[in-house]
């Protein structure tokens, strides 16, 4: 098997020496394909297959990437990888010039060439280009993955998607509609009257969410700061200064692990309509969701690891007690105290921490037993008010608030408020957190004192809501890890 492996690691550099013998033979006849500046495409693949019966004899030119040749003597055939797709080009001597034609026959699969000339379908029926001309735009000095292993080890697709991009057209289709799925979602806010802005993401105090930031410091000011792990703190400033709907679509950087649904960089939407609640932010989800799977995907019932996920009928809406109560039989409305609720959750095996209040614990129950059951849209609403510091109490149950997280796929997509608006209930939450903070929760908020004043200012009541945009990539593209949807994931660093 070793010697198997030398004896192919030998064979690849011998090929490698050979491209860069060849590319010296190149510059050495002032054939530098490196010197090109620009080359005029008119046309790509896809545009020339649809086009056809308008493109039929007509003059075109195309660049792209040379992923196969055959060369049959005084004739060839190669095939050109554009953004659209594939095409094949006829290369022939008698239509290219001698000269030309010896040169095309070195150029290896990998090279990037231009070529023009005339659209025909071949007698096979393959809508093909008959080549005028071929000119080497850029000299590939690696060869692609798949002539010897295939690019299948998701370590190097990974920290090689310039590769995994070239030879898998899936890849190159997901990020393709991860494109359009955010411009999708800009054309919806857009039209609901919301202003996209941009807000800080080197921040004193990285707030908005329960999450460890990530720390450096800043030269010029001698100031220790942080990165951003969310966009609410901030966008909510805005709507106090009268911006009555905002939204932000940014990356965010929480200091944590890495699994199938996190990565420590990710894309966050967050946004804030002045005037309306959670159950306004309910309607603006639900329609935006179908807004978007309609326009990108062409229909609101998607596939997902081969379960169909309707998101054309109106999503389930259920409190977290509720939910806690289907699939556990515990009520905890009728649990009295966090004693109570600590003593049952030792009965049922739910692990929780001795700062643990009875709302955490009703948290760790939903973790516990429910999320896994929710496959398919559902709201899940009234959180308790010791896990939702900026969120604005139920007025008829005040151990609550008025929040919601919607699930599809047994996964947490967004995340809404009613927003505290109060200041001095939010200074007293501060508090809270700053207390949780002491005693060992790293995720706990602190105080924003400027936060504070601008809310002492006056915010109006308010609806704010936090999208992970990659899960709603993962979804619509049926992927199943973050990985798959972020070109360059974060990677251990190797040596």
């Amino acid at each position: 098997m070793g010697e198997a492996r030398n004896a192919q690691e030998q064979d690849i550099n011998q090929l490698l020496k050979v491209r860069r013998e060849k590319l010296a033979a190149l510059q050495e006849n002032d054939k530098d394909p490196f010197k090109i500046t620009k080359y005029d495409v008119t046309h790509h693949s896809l545009e020339i297959k649809d086009g056809f019966g308008s493109l039929e004899g007509q003059s075109v030119s195309i660049a792209g990437r040379v992923m196969s040749k055959r060369v049959m003597g005084k004739a060839s055939f190669c095939n050109v990888q554009d953004i659209q797709g594939n095409i094949q080009s006829y290369v022939a001597r008698d239509s290219i010039g001698e000269e030309a034609y010896a040169d095309f026959k070195k150029y290896d699969v990998g090279d990037i060439v231009g070529i023009r000339g005339e659209v025909f379908k071949t007698k096979t029926g393959e809508i093909s280009i008959h080549a005028a001309e071929v000119t080497l735009l850029s000299k590939s000095l690696q060869i692609l993955p798949e002539k010897y292993h295939g690019l299948v080890n998701t370590d190097i697709r990974y920290r090689q998607r310039y590769t995994d991009l070239i030879m898998n057209e899936e890849v190159k289709d997901t990020f393709v509609k991860r494109s359009r799925i955010i411009s999708s979602i800009r054309r919806y806010l857009d039209g609901q009257g919301f202003l996209e802005v941009e807000t800080p993401m080197l921040v004193s105090n990285a707030g908005g969410a329960a999450a460890r930031p990530f720390e450096t410091h800043y030269n010029a000011l001698d100031e220790d700061v942080k990165l951003r792990i969310s966009l609410e703190l901030y966008l909510k400033r805005l709507i106090v200064g009268g911006m009555e709907r905002v939204y932000e679509i940014g990356r965010v950087f929480r200091n944590e692990g890495l699994d199938t649904r996190h990565n420590p960089e990710f894309t966050l939407m967050e946004l804030y309509q002045a005037y309306t609640d959670y159950n306004g932010m309910m309607d603006l989800t639900e329609n935006m969701f179908r807004h978007v799977a309609q326009e990108v995907c062409g229909t609101t019932t998607v596939t997902y690891g081969g379960i169909e996920i309707d998101l054309g009928s109106p999503f389930k809406r259920v409190t977290m007690i509720d939910a806690v109560k289907e699939y556990t039989g515990v009520d905890f409305d009728l649990i009295k105290d966090t004693e109570e609720a600590k003593r049952i959750a030792d009965e049922k095996g739910v692990h929780y921490e001795a700062r643990h209040k009875k709302g955490d614990i009703l948290n760790l129950f939903f973790e516990e037993f429910v999320e896994e059951h929710l496959v398919q849209p559902t709201f899940v609403m009234d959180h308790p008010v010791e896990i939702s510091p900026l969120t604005k109490r139920k007025p008829d149950k005040p151990d609550y608030v008025e929040r919601f997280e919607l699930f599809i796929t047994c996964r947490e997509m967004c995340n809404a408020y009613s927003e505290l608006n109060d200041p001095i209930d939010q200074r007293a939450r501060f508090a809270a957190q700053e207390e949780a903070f002491a005693a060992g929760d790293e995720e706990a908020n602190h105080t924003d004192e400027d936060f504070l004043n601008a809310l002492e200012i006056g915010m109006p009541p308010t609806g704010g809501i936090g999208y992970g945009i990659d899960r709603l990539v993962m979804l619509l593209t049926d992927s199943p890890a973050i990985r798959d949807v972020l070109l360059f994931p974060t990677m251990r660093t190797t040596t």
